[in-house]
């Protein structure tokens, strides 16, 4: 396809995609000319996989930039698909106590979890289990165990849903599914509180 029918299919205007080319974010397309060059379904792929980066993740383009290079060098999916969620993850913030950081890693013993070294998730955890305290509302071991054994159930169902031999489409899927799918389960739990509560009051 032409660069007209490139900026039709993705809805990106022909000057954006002409920036992301020069960026390195979009391969360049096969030259036909001096200034002409033909693009097919992967680059319609990669401008998706930038949208959902950039406009649903709300990641900048530098970051896009780091989560593409690390897509083309991952040696296995879980390590394309763990670049994207490591980049989602919330990484500013007050530093976790060493309290909150050790009941991080006693949920993480109990339930045979691993995380990679570089992963922010046990920190993010951990700052949330200060916050909780806090406010005189720490969280039991028991509700954080209980929480990991849902999350396990879903856990392996999303998994299996997205994955695919296509990195960029596996990638893209797990992103939106990360920041569309978490107020759901939010909404999720919300009723079932709403109902647990009505069941005991008779």
């Amino acid at each position: 396809m032409w660069m007209a029918e490139l900026a039709a299919r993705s809805g990106y205007p022909v000057p954006t995609i002409k920036y992301y080319l020069r960026e390195g974010l979009l391969p360049p397309g096969e030259a036909t000319g001096a200034t002409r060059a033909r693009y097919d379904e992967s680059h319609v792929r990669r401008l998706r996989l930038i949208r959902a980066l950039t406009e649903v993740a709300g990641l900048r383009l530098e970051t896009v930039g780091q989560v593409l290079e690390d897509l083309a060098v991952a040696d296995s999916w879980h390590e394309a698909v763990g670049s994207a969620h490591t980049r989602l993850a919330e990484h500013d913030g007050p530093p976790a106590t060493a309290e909150s950081l050790a009941r991080a890693d006693d949920l993480l013993q109990r339930q045979g979890w691993d995380l990679a070294p570089d992963s922010p998730h046990r920190t993010v955890l951990a700052r949330s289990l200060d916050a909780l305290a806090a406010l005189d509302h720490p969280m039991s071991d028991e509700l954080l165990d209980l929480y990991a054994a849902a999350m396990r159930q879903v856990a392996a169902h999303e998994v299996d849903a997205v994955r695919s031999p296509d990195r960029e489409a596996s990638a893209e899927a797990a992103v939106i599914g990360t920041v569309l799918q978490e107020p759901v389960l939010l909404a999720v739990r919300r009723i079932a509180q709403e109902n647990a509560s009505r069941e005991r009051e008779g």
